[in-house]
């Protein structure tokens, strides 16, 4: 079980975790929470019918993380990636479903990361340093997202946009400054791959 997701009787996933890999993930979990921000207003409201209504950006964040995560609905920049349409009504549409879509979408993620911080505290606050994580089917998918985000943002940030860019990370020199984000990128990796695992079976 030590670095990989299996399955457990019943449903849910479980792993090994040392105190490091727990810091690890916690550490990028908050830093994935602080990117993607509060939310409208950074409050609740107390009316659930405004919050369900109400409208989020129609512009694309400027961060490229934050581009990646909350990507264009049609097209990509300039109208590429298959939209044979006008470039500025392929722009208008994505705007408009910005709009109404990007605010339950920064929630989705913040829920995840919320999830995948309050597992690893309650694990570790029932014994001392490291521990064997136990999540529910529905934690997992929530730990599933959440590891995706992190990929897609370390990977934004390691300018990883296909399989031979992540193929050069792995010949990298241990004194190249980006091997610690690197070597994230790929563990993450693979407990997202086994997570996916136990998902399936």
């Amino acid at each position: 079980m030590p670095g990989q997701f299996e399955p457990m009787p019943g449903g849910g996933a479980a792993v090994a975790l040392d105190e490091v890999e727990i810091s690890i993930i916690r550490s990028l979990a908050v830093q994935l929470l602080e990117l993607i921000g509060p939310g409208p207003g950074g409050e609740v409201s107390d009316d659930p019918l405004a919050e369900l209504f109400a409208e989020g950006p129609s512009e694309p964040p400027a961060d490229p993380v934050m581009k990646r995560l909350l990507p264009d609905a049609y097209g990509g920049p300039g109208g590429e990636n298959g939209s044979a349409g006008d470039p500025d009504e392929t722009r208008a549409y994505s705007a408009e479903f910005r709009r109404f879509t990007e605010n339950d979408l920064r929630a989705k993620k913040r829920d995840d990361a919320l999830v995948v911080i309050r597992c690893l505290d309650a694990t570790t606050a029932a014994g001392d340093g490291g521990a064997v994580l136990k999540l529910s089917v529905e934690e997992s998918r929530h730990w599933l997202g959440a590891l995706n985000d992190l990929r897609l943002a370390i990977g934004t940030r390691l300018e990883v946009t296909d399989e031979e860019d992540a193929d050069l990370l792995y010949r990298l020199p241990d004194t190249d400054p980006r091997k610690p984000m690197v070597m994230a990128y790929l563990w993450l990796g693979g407990l997202q791959e086994t997570l996916v695992g136990t998902l399936l079976d």
